[in-house]
């Protein structure tokens, strides 16, 4: 009789280990799904931005290249007036003749 319940009691701790088992593997399986699929959103996020920023790049070189061909039409008439962000010069540009005013102030009424 005794030996009965310790075959039992041997067997119901060998289904107990198999089912903790499970459980882990089932839980590494599951969080190695969870940061596959953080990873593929976060790919994804990481492609929208890109896109954006290529798309941002191609409206400001667009942009750049009207404001150098309206620059040009300027020269090409007589008088440009140009604001440099780099040092807040304005520089103006006369018959070909360029002008550089370092301080620039509008006059007071």
């Amino acid at each position: 009789m005794l030996w009965k319940i310790k075959l039992l009691v041997e067997k119901f701790v060998e289904e107990v280990k198999a089912e903790v088992e499970a459980d882990v593997e089932n839980r590494m399986r599951k969080e190695e799904e969870k940061q596959l699929s953080d990873r593929e959103r976060w790919n994804a996020q990481l492609s929208r931005r890109e896109a954006e920023v290529a798309r941002q790049e191609l409206i400001l070189r667009m942009e750049k290249e009207e404001f150098e061909k309206e620059k040009m039409e300027v020269l090409k008439g007589g008088t440009a007036i140009i604001q440099h962000n780099e040092d807040g010069a304005l520089e103006i540009i006369h018959n070909g003749d360029k002008y550089r005013c370092l301080r620039f102030a509008k006059a007071n009424k």
